[in-house]
């Protein structure tokens, strides 16, 4: 677990053992994929760090749990307790820095004391608002014995208790709803987390009412069902009347709630399982404090007692499938175009064609995510990983292997397909060795376009070379053109693809698909010069988490 070297017989040694290396390297992606299995199933990922740099390296992925309320448990080692202040090998205040990225942070006090502590981090990553925990072991403890009777070993925690809203605000609720003109349902990730994806679907054709999923709430209600706005987003958001908020926060992923992204007089119903969430940034009509599947059990009996259901050829209606039916024309005219190399929206056409419906998407990127979020279907809850709240990149292969271990326990079956921008592949891209070492049957799908939003072409390129120093004149964001991603999988032993036109792609799916031991790295090259439709905007200024 942790280095327990001191100081002193440290200093006179020049090199570090290649595993060391190894495992700090490693350490920021397993704590992603850590994070990723607790939002996955329920129940705290675990990440064993070793000491100092290892430790920092894992403060990333615990700062993502936190801010995407997913449990995580880091056991961190540090250096012996009697050597503090010292300048112990790895010596780094672990415990106080945890404190800014965790729910709780922890040393035990004794060998006696680390089952209860691991009992109430467990606990406490998944009570209330799911985060991460962090438990630090310090070097003398871990060589430290004791009699084994002295031992006293806690049983596991209960289960989340369950809280249902206060019975007055549901009704109160339910009144601003049925007597909304432009209601709009927003599911986030925090009601796939919640497993109420049957509950909320009820309502949805109980009420007959349009919704809005955020990226990862993508599937908790079926992108293709008849009321998702999704393809009208922004009029959605900007017209809405009463908005019904399931697990979603009024954060930068939602503009705020406020104009002009929002109506001055918006009524926000908010049902949340965090108290101090209600009232942030918009006050609400509603606030009902919760677990949204009881809440929205609660608003089931409601209406099953006074039904109501907004009109199907209500005004509303019109304005918003108008949207879409423009919106989607324009999206099928870019897939539709022949020209090469392709573009964003021709490439997901094609993948979306022949993913399986059930498999568990991740993307991370730029236009890639953002793009890929509005083509790529989900059809199940809890089957898309992106950046999240955080807007972390480099969590994309920490995440794939994380879904694909859960996978490969619960359904052996089912798919993992990964859709990374190239610039984002980079960020872990070496963690191929790990999902080849592990037999992982992950499909990467890396879009490249040579660079960082955009790129060059290998012609552009070479002129600019002629021009100096490519340090001083090629733009920062600019990518080697070209470059053969697909080798590195092939390196360890799994499948790549080189493929520059339609017809390459869509044989590399089907190749690729039908693969089910073996991964696969399919590295697709678009127009380096290729963006987004016009009225979509930078991701870091919109809300798509």
């Amino acid at each position: 677990m942790a280095s327990n070297r001191g100081a002193g017989n440290r200093e006179d040694q020049e090199t570090v053992s290649g595993a060391e290396v190894i495992a700090q390297a490693l350490k920021k992606q397993a704590s992603y994929a850590a994070s990723a299995v607790g939002y996955l199933t329920g129940r705290p990922g675990v990440c064993l760090v070793v000491s100092g740099p290892g430790f920092i390296h894992a403060l990333g992925g615990m700062a993502n749990a936190n801010m995407n309320c997913w449990p995580l448990i880091v056991v961190g080692g540090s250096s012996d307790s009697n050597q503090e202040m010292m300048g112990a090998f790895q010596e780094f205040p672990q415990v106080e820095a945890c404190r800014l990225y965790s729910k709780l942070s922890v040393r035990p006090s004794s060998i006696e004391a680390i089952p209860f502590v691991i009992e109430k981090a467990v606990r406490i990553s998944i009570y209330g608002r799911p985060g991460a925990c962090y438990v630090d072991i310090p070097g003398d403890l871990v060589n430290l014995q004791v009699n084994a009777s002295s031992i006293k070993y806690v049983e596991c925690c209960m289960p989340p208790p369950v809280n249902m809203a206060d019975a007055s605000a549901v009704s109160a609720a339910a009144s601003i709803l049925r007597n909304a003109k432009q209601p709009l349902l927003i599911i986030g990730k925090g009601a796939a987390y919640a497993h109420a994806e049957d509950n909320i679907r009820k309502l949805v054709d109980q009420c007959g009412l349009p919704f809005l999923p955020t990226p990862m709430g993508k599937g908790v209600v079926p992108d293709n069902h008849p009321n998702c706005v999704a393809a009208a987003r922004s009029r959605a958001l900007q017209h809405a009347d009463v908005i019904l908020l399931l697990g979603a926060r009024l954060n930068w992923i939602l503009h705020f709630g406020l104009p002009p992204r929002y109506r001055a007089d918006v009524q926000i119903i908010q049902v949340d399982i965090c108290a101090e969430e209600l009232g942030n940034n918009v006050k609400p009509a509603a606030a009902l404090l919760g677990d949204i599947n009881a809440v929205t059990t609660q608003f089931l009996e409601h209406y099953s007692k006074r039904p109501w259901q907004y009109p199907p050829n209500a005004e509303w209606w019109k304005v918003l499938r108008e949207k879409m039916k423009s919106n989607e024309e324009v999206s099928k005219e870019l897939a539709s175009q022949k020209s090469l190399p392709m573009n964003y929206y021709t490439v997901f056409y094609h993948v979306q064609e022949q993913l399986p419906r059930d498999c568990i998407i991740v993307s991370e990127g730029a236009n890639t995510m953002d793009i890929g979020r509005t083509v790529l279907q989900n059809y199940l809850p809890r089957h898309r990983l992106d950046a999240g709240t955080f807007g972390t990149m480099g969590v994309g292969l920490g995440f794939a292997i994380a879904a694909a271990v859960v996978a490969k326990d619960k359904n052996p079956e089912k798919r993992v397909v990964c859709v990374e921008g190239d610039s984002a592949f980079g960020f872990s891209g070496m963690e191929v060795e790990t999902i080849c070492r592990h037999n992982l049957p992950i499909l990467l799908i890396v879009v490249n376009n040579n660079g960082i939003y955009q790129g060059f072409d290998a012609e552009t390129w070479k002129e600019l070379t002629k021009l100096g120093e490519i340090s001083q004149v090629g733009p920062p964001v600019s990518l080697l053109p070209n470059s053969h991603y697909e080798q590195i999988m092939t390196a360890f032993g799994g499948k790549g693809y080189f493929v520059q036109t339609p017809g390459e792609l869509q044989n590399a799916l089907t190749t690729s698909l039908a693969e089910k031991t073996v991964p696969s790295l399919i590295n697709v090259m678009i127009q380096p010069q290729a963006s987004r439709k016009e009225q979509d905007f930078h991701w870091l200024t919109r809300s798509n988490m």
